[in-house]
């Protein structure tokens, strides 16, 4: 592996342990996920978003995502 390589497992392995007691603590039950935004603004945000929605649900938690959208509300009103 080269030295960014390592570097990048050893955070995503960092990440991983640390939501590890949350992992446990949710496996197996609903969680309710708030999804809008500015978060929908940023496609980034919007690929991390979704790839931790499929992270859940690889673990063993049953996510429901339900719409924030303050401001997209906002603008469709006007």
């Amino acid at each position: 592996m080269h030295a960014p390589a390592i570097g990048e497992a050893c955070d995503k392995a960092a990440v991983l342990a640390e939501a590890l007691p949350y992992i446990r603590e949710f496996a197996g039950r609903t969680v309710v996920v708030k999804y809008g935004g500015h978060a929908m603004d940023d496609p980034a945000l919007a690929d991390l978003f979704a790839a931790d929605i499929v992270l859940m649900r690889l673990v063993g938690m049953a996510p429901v995502v339900v719409h924030g959208g303050g401001p997209q509300i906002t603008d469709l009103m006007r």
